[in-house]
């Protein structure tokens, strides 16, 4: 079995709203592990954003507890919460949050240089990640409002990969994408997976859910479900069939 990389304990996250108490994570008891594609699905509300923001140090939870390889994350302070994600954790948004008055390579550098005084070797870092998911110099020397979406989304994955985190949170990445482009960047983030990255996504879409070894299904702040699809293989129909009935039995 993989190692355990991310464990919650009684993790709960709670917001007033108006001075009603809204309980959006309920005592939740979660393993991650390494190297998986950990897909969170349930309907809007469910908690899904809420619970990838507490896992990754992006919102501090009410209660419970957060370990991150065996780190207490969650109480850490915010100072110390930004140099936590910096090093261990890649992000990827439905909004790409590219630099406009940047280029696409030196936006990548901004974020390598945070964690790594040493240009020489992210830039050469950055290049080889910009090769990988596809994109060519006359791309990257480009600014992001001149890319495509698709383009744009996979310079953003390979922001998130610059500093080589321990995990990638992606949180709808296909959402606002075509189709094509969207099979783009889900071959992207299957493809590092294969190599061993840890990823952790939020969809509603189960074309996207399909990448996922392990989903976990979520239902007013507890998670409802889980279905375990083992890894990724293009043309899976079985694969498909299993995610399909699961999703019909959790009500989706």
């Amino acid at each position: 079995m993989s190692n355990i990389i991310i464990t919650t304990k009684k993790l709960c996250k709670t917001f007033s709203n108006g001075g009603v108490q809204q309980h959006v994570l309920k005592n939740l008891d979660i393993e991650i592990y390494e190297g998986d594609f950990t897909v969170i699905m349930g309907s809007s509300g469910a908690g899904k954003s809420t619970l990838l923001y507490a896992l990754s140090g992006m919102d501090k939870p009410t209660l419970g507890s957060i370990k991150f390889f065996d780190n207490e994350i969650a109480k850490l302070s915010n100072d110390k919460l930004a140099v936590f994600r910096r090093i261990n954790c890649g992000f990827v948004f439905q909004q790409m949050f590219l630099l406009d008055n940047m280029s696409i390579l030196d936006n990548i550098l901004a974020g390598g240089l945070l964690v790594s005084g040493n240009k020489k070797k992210i830039t050469s870092k950055a290049i080889e990640l910009l090769t990988q998911v596809g994109l060519t110099e006359t791309i990257w020397r480009k600014f992001p409002s001149q890319l495509s979406g698709g383009e744009a989304q996979r310079a953003a994955i390979v922001r998130a990969l610059i500093n080589q985190p321990k995990v990638v949170f992606a949180d709808e990445p296909t959402g606002a994408l075509n189709s094509a482009s969207g099979t783009a960047v889900l071959d992207v983030l299957s493809e590092f997976n294969n190599q061993g990255q840890s990823v952790i996504m939020v969809t509603h879409d189960i074309k996207s859910a399909r990448r996922g070894n392990r989903i976990l299904y979520m239902r007013d702040g507890v998670i409802d479900g889980v279905c375990d699809l083992g890894k990724y293989v293009s043309g899976d129909r079985e694969r498909h069939e299993k995610l399909k009935n699961f999703l019909t039995e959790m009500g989706w």
